[in-house]
């Protein structure tokens, strides 16, 4: 079974101050241009704790990660071990054990998606080493955002959960359910988390809001909060269609002009026009008067000239 000891010393884990409770995944980073590819990202658990030691007074923050990846990447580390100093007397504290956890992000121009996988885990805090925090038997949650699609986000919580040595029953996507435990603490649990913008998804199966006092091993109070089976993605900028070159060939003038209808009017235009053109052709326009005039002058003269012409033989 894989491992991860972090050995934290008091003195510079109260340089730092009380640790900030997880709220919400971490934010996104936003693509560069178009067609740039998207963000994903998943972790199995994710803790954010203040532990109070009872002997000198003081509150250790612990702030621990289990297989948590950026895409590309993939994990698949079972078993998270954390080393307090002060806390149950120097001993390695086992944060997380499990058969199956895993998580794993991809993206590229298309898609980004990143899931979460839990499966027979046991978590404790400092301070209760016998008791387990949260005990399941499989939870999951799964992140896929797709260029120009609605991005989704789904998780679930399959089989028992038991808080603090009780099994809950609880409702996904209901309210949070409150496990109350005298003289140990209580445990707010909040199942199947999920969120969704036109280009974002974020989905967390279990939350847990801690605050024990357990009073053992030089612990006095742990609170905070501890997020199981958590996956988000951003969806990629899709690249725009290239504009394809029209492939119509050029339209060509109509060799044979526009025929339109005639009325009644424009036919019997049209036949007067015709007739007078075809007297023109025969003689019978408007200048035969002028022909016909000239010809007669023509006549007359020569007619006189031929009397003269007589008179003048017969003298």
């Amino acid at each position: 079974m894989n491992s991860n000891t972090f050995r934290m010393p008091a003195a510079v884990l109260l340089a730092t101050g009380a640790v900030a409770l997880l709220a919400a995944p971490p934010a996104l980073a936003t693509g560069g241009g178009a067609g740039s590819e998207g963000t994903s990202g998943a972790v199995v658990l994710r803790a954010g704790l203040d532990v109070g030691m009872l002997n000198k007074a003081v509150h250790v923050p612990l702030k621990t990660t289990l297989n948590e990846v950026t895409a590309p990447a993939t994990a698949e580390k079972t078993a998270l071990t954390v080393t307090l100093d002060g806390a149950e007397q120097g001993q390695p504290v086992s944060v997380l054990k499990a058969d199956v956890a895993t998580a794993k992000a991809t993206a590229d121009k298309n898609t980004a998606q990143a899931e979460s996988n839990l499966a027979h885990a046991k978590v404790h805090v400092p301070g209760l080493p016998r008791l387990s925090l949260i005990e399941v038997e499989k939870v999951t949650s799964k992140a896929v955002c797709e260029a120009g699609k609605k991005p989704v986000a789904t998780s679930n919580v399959l089989g028992t959960v038991t808080a603090l040595g009780k099994k809950v029953t609880v409702t996904a996507g209901g309210p949070a359910t409150k496990i109350d435990v005298p003289g140990v603490g209580s445990v707010s649990l909040e199942l199947s988390g999920t969120q969704t913008t036109s280009t974002t998804a974020a989905a967390a199966a279990l939350r847990l809001k801690v605050s024990v006092n357990p009073l053992d091993l030089n612990v006095a109070q742990v609170d905070g909060e501890v997020v199981l089976a958590e996956a988000h993605c951003e969806a990629p900028k899709g690249t725009k269609p290239e504009a394809k070159p029209d492939t119509k060939p050029d339209s060509k003038p109509d060799s044979k002009p526009d025929v339109k209808p005639q009325t009644a009017a424009q036919t019997t235009n049209t036949k007067q026009t015709t007739a007078q053109a075809n007297l023109a052709e025969t003689g019978a326009g408007s200048v035969t008067p002028y022909v016909a005039g000239g010809a007669i002058l023509l006549l007359a003269v020569g007619a006189g000239a031929l009397v003269v012409t007589r008179r003048g033989r017969t003298r």
